[in-house]
């Protein structure tokens, strides 16, 4: 058996996956915002709880919104603060007696989404997760990647492609800079971006619904939306030329990006010979807690996680 916990802001997930991908067992808890050590008892928790209810022991992996510093062995680049300058798996394999697993939640979708979702079988596959942010992972040849940093995929934080010159120098992004990806192809970049438009407020959903019904406003920042994404993934198409492409988060859902998107990227990309699969996923909200779980089925390629 093989247990994935994905580690959110808001709740902890644990998925235990039986040797053929199907789950076995699958629970959430709200995640506890009185401390680390207390978010790593709720894990510990969860992991405990669910092998005696299906009296099994298992691996264990973790997907968290950020990364173990392959310098210090401690969570850097995590939006969940409170992880931060703290060795997660260390901490978490004393508290369970095990070697634990650790990875980015975006390498971990994307790791789940080559295993056995919408990319199996594609050798070379970029994931996107685009919602609150847009952050990205690798997989080649079923492995997840992590880099000598440990931020491989996370082109979300680098300039967006081809700016015009009403989007120099670009909206500021947390990270300190200005014009990331991020900042401009994110939820609520997109919704700031129909707000000033139409002086209306709508979440990102709803204004793809209303372009969908004609609402000029909609239309155009949709389209806009869609052209900064487009040149965004052109610059990963000429750098890693992925074999497949799958979207997850919330603007996952936005149909419109299956139909325009492989098109105009392939007019951006260089000498394209045809369009790249841009495709969504297979296992929705599922991908992060399962991939984390595949990280004992097919490992990593980088030094990145124990052996």
């Amino acid at each position: 058996m093989r247990f994935g916990i994905d580690l959110g802001g808001s709740k902890i997930e644990i998925a235990a996956l039986a040797d053929d991908g199907t789950i076995a067992l699958r629970h959430r808890v709200p995640t506890p915002h009185s401390g680390y050590d207390e978010t790593i008892r709720a894990i510990a928790d969860l992991i405990l709880q669910s092998e005696a209810k299906l009296s099994q022991r298992g691996t264990v992996g973790v997907a968290i919104p950020g990364a173990l510093s392959l310098k210090t062995g401690l969570v850097k680049n995590a939006n969940s603060t409170r992880l931060i300058g703290h060795p997660l798996d260390k901490d978490l394999a004393k508290a369970i007696n095990r070697p634990v697993r650790v990875a980015n939640d975006a390498n971990c979708f994307t790791l789940s989404e080559a295993a056995d979702g919408a990319a199996a079988g594609k050798e070379i596959v970029f994931g996107i997760i685009a919602g609150t942010g847009v952050g990205g992972g690798i997989c080649i040849d079923g492995h997840a990647l992590t880099g000598a940093h440990a931020i491989t995929g996370e082109w979300g934080h680098n300039p967006l492609p081809g700016p015009r010159l009403d989007e120099i120098p670009g909206p500021p992004c947390y990270c300190g800079k200005n014009g990331c990806i991020e900042s401009w192809c994110s939820g609520p970049a997109l919704e700031r971006e129909f707000g000033k438009r139409s002086r209306r407020k709508l979440n990102a959903s709803d204004i793809s619904e209303a372009a969908v019904k004609g609402d000029a406003d909609a239309i155009v920042t949709i389209d806009a939306w869609l052209d900064r994404f487009s040149r965004a993934i052109a610059s990963i198409v000429n750098v890693l030329d992925p074999h497949a492409i799958v979207v997850g988060g919330g603007l996952s859902n936005i149909d419109v990006l299956y139909r325009e998107v492989p098109a105009r990227v392939e007019r951006y990309s260089f000498t394209p010979e045809g369009q790249t699969p841009i495709l969504k996923n297979k296992h929705g909200d599922s991908s992060g807690v399962r991939g984390a779980a595949w990280l004992w089925q097919l490992g990593e390629k980088s030094k990145g996680l124990p052996p």
